[in-house]
């Protein structure tokens, strides 16, 4: 266990110019004083490592350390070309810089795991998009990911509706959702303090101050993507120079993503219908609609019903928020005749239309 953190620990100096005890203590689940402890110990053992003192101090290799990739294990080597998304890295324009990585990686491999990424590849493909959609490369990713790579602020038209709206955003990462690629981005915003984090300075009548708050925009409404130009404090430009701007060390992408994404399942769910089950149709419903709002039903109606076994025929009654009248028809119909729709009534008389032609088509000829 100790050697296995003592090599990610040179691993981790490797990557970066400096680490604080605190940074290093996070990355390694550890406490400051073992941090302290390893280093003394790797550098007992020959590895380099310098501890900087004061505030603004650190741990750091010294002289170019490098330590070869000859640690790995067998797992370890396939996980790591397991990392790769063969289609994102091509729609991003990144399939030759990650084709080139995964060579060196490969050369610098012990002689009995060159196999890995023969083996990974063989076993493992990740085909993101949805069954029976061909979602096409929005032509601007590879100028998005190019800015979401090196943190370059970037001004940005996008369709809203039947408008184009301009934005400068700060990309900070991109999220490939159903074959869908959508930027999370920050953008400045007067909205209040609740909105986001204070940016700088202020401005407006009264010296309103600015909050930066993060967005999510879906990549193939993008119509225009162009770095922003760096200025000088006098206003002029500063020859073919792109402005950058500083991430927020403390920004999760996949926590946002995570949050946001729930917050969108939430949003749109805006109508209810009322319908009953039948035990089979229970067991379809998360298939058929939102799978969490299905699921918080079903829970729902069992704890109404107390023992949960629905009417004298094993039917229960759930109230289940939907999108629209218009989509619940669609999703509901998928469950045939085990569900049947109670509420709205212009629902359910849908419904009942649509059952008289079922019997006309496949009744008796």
């Amino acid at each position: 266990m100790r050697a296995a953190r003592l090599i990610k620990m040179v691993l981790l100096l490797q990557s970066r110019p400096s680490m604080t005890a605190a940074e290093l203590a996070r990355e390694l689940e550890v406490s400051e004083r073992t941090v302290t402890r390893d280093a003394q110990a790797l550098s007992e053992a020959g590895v380099p490592v310098y501890a900087d003192r004061g505030r603004t101090g650190g741990y750091r290799l010294v002289g170019g350390y490098r330590t070869r990739l000859t640690g790995l294990a067998r797992g370890e080597a396939e996980a790591l070309f397991l990392s790769g998304v063969p289609g994102a890295l091509r729609e991003m324009g990144l399939e030759d810089t990650a084709s080139a990585a995964r060579l060196k990686v490969s050369a610098a491999l012990l002689p009995s795991l060159r196999d890995a990424p023969r083996t990974a590849a063989q076993r493992f493909h990740l085909d993101a998009p949805n069954w029976f959609r061909e979602v096409p490369a929005p032509g601007l990713l590879p100028a998005v990911a190019d800015a979401v790579w090196d943190d370059r602020r970037v001004t940005a038209r996008y369709r809203r509706g039947d408008t184009e709206v301009e934005r400068e955003l700060e990309p900070y990462g991109l999220v490939l959702k159903a074959g869908v690629w959508y930027l999370c981005a920050r953008v400045p915003s007067q909205e209040g303090p609740e909105q986001g984090t204070p940016g700088q300075g202020a401005v407006g009548p009264g010296s309103r101050q600015v909050y930066r708050v993060y967005r999510v925009y879906r990549v193939d409404r993008f119509t225009a993507v162009e770095p922003v130009r760096a200025v000088d404090t006098v206003g002029a430009l500063r020859g073919a120079g792109t402005e950058r701007f500083e991430r927020d060390p403390e920004f999760d992408l996949p926590a946002f993503w995570e949050e946001r994404a729930e917050q969108f399942a939430h949003s749109i769910l805006r109508a209810e219908v009322v319908v009953r089950l039948s035990p089979e149709g229970m067991r379809a419903l998360p298939h058929a609609v939102d799978p969490a709002a299905a699921r918080k039903a079903l829970a729902e109606a069992a704890g109404a019903d107390g023992d949960g076994d629905g009417d004298g025929d094993g039917w229960v009654t759930v109230t289940l928020p939907v999108e629209s009248e218009e989509v619940a028809r669609t999703q509901l119909t998928a469950l045939g005749p085990e569900v049947e729709v109670l509420a709205p009534a212009s629902l359910r008389e849908r419904f009942a239309a649509q059952a008289v032609r079922l019997a006309l088509l496949y009744g008796p000829k």
